[in-house]
């Protein structure tokens, strides 16, 4: 398979040195704890408030207030995905809270600093949410510090490559179902209560479940499993008026791609579009869902991954 650089050329028509394929260019790298830190990552670093431009350069991502005066809970919001839906709902007016885990403080504090130069106000908390009444606690905690919560995020995971079943381990299957999908339900319950109509539940799924990825089998099924606790959930609230709905990235450069991917993998992390998405791009999957421009989807799942084809 030819690089993501060589893709890249091969698409755009545009030599190495252009914009569109520095920064788009995940490069074969490796980072020694997990999870990732994006302060350590090779660069070029994940793009958080910009979007391509026809030309192949970049634009900055341009705010219309959708989410003036809301407030927003956002999980795993120190970083990759979490950072950029945390940057761009600052840019559309909204307050929000981010949860992460004390190993990523760093990134954190970094996600605070470029909310705050877009304006914007956040609350920083960290939990492990693999402990129920740290869910519990996390949820009044920001309703504490914002008077509510308007918009749910439910953006965090983790992941970690193993070939075959034999080689996926008790422990680190009941690790991931333990990460990924019972916060989920946790953190939903605990807001449901105080959300109103016109308040919104947005988790992250992926596409692996629609492609059935062989070498992330625990990752993959915990979040098939959100794509179906989504529209569960959708069913149960929505006619009173508070949507959920689903975001299902493919391949993004993010912290976890250097932290838990092996060689072969990171060769071809690519997509039909000739290169990975960056952060920004499903960002603006998420202030979509949030924003009345989706008044009426709910129980549905949106698929930035390149141009994959999956069934819905």
């Amino acid at each position: 398979m030819s690089s993501i650089k060589d893709t890249i050329k091969s698409v755009t028509g545009q030599g190495s040195d252009s914009q569109f394929a520095k920064g788009h260019e995940a490069p074969v790298s490796f980072q020694k704890s997990v999870p990732g830190k994006q302060h350590d990552m090779p660069g070029p670093d994940p793009v958080n408030d910009q979007l391509p431009t026809d030309e192949g350069g970049y634009q900055l991502y341009k705010a219309a207030g959708k989410l003036a005066g809301k407030k927003t809970l956002i999980t795993g919001g120190d970083s990759g995905i979490g950072r950029a839906i945390a940057i761009l709902y600052a840019m559309e007016g909204a307050e929000s809270t981010i949860v992460y885990i004390p190993e990523e403080q760093r990134d954190a504090e970094k996600t605070q600093e470029l909310v705050r130069e877009k304006g914007g106000k956040v609350t920083l908390i960290s939990a492990d949410l693999r402990n129920q009444q740290a869910c519990k606690n996390t949820v009044e905690k920001a309703i504490e510090a914002m008077g509510r919560i308007n918009i749910l995020v439910l953006n965090h995971g983790t992941q970690m490559m193993q070939e075959t079943i034999a080689d996926l381990s008790e422990e680190q299957w009941l690790n991931t179902f333990a990460v990924n999908i019972h916060p989920f339900f946790f953190l939903s319950k605990y807001t449901l209560p105080q959300m109103s109509r016109g308040d919104t539940i947005i988790t992250c799924a992926s596409v692996n479940p629609y492609i059935g990825r062989p070498d992330l089998l625990d990752y993959t099924s915990t979040k098939g499993a959100i794509v179906a606790f989504t529209r569960g959930l959708s069913n149960q609230n929505v006619d009173k008026g508070i949507r959920v709905n689903a975001v299902c990235p493919g391949p993004v450069w993010t912290p976890l791609i250097p932290a838990t991917m092996n060689e072969k993998a990171q060769k071809e992390f690519t997509s039909p579009m000739g290169r990975p998405g960056q952060p920004s791009e499903i960002a603006t999957c998420f202030v979509f869902l949030a924003s009345p421009d989706s008044s009426f989807i709910s129980g549905q799942s949106l698929h930035p991954n390149g141009g994959v084809i999956v069934g819905s």
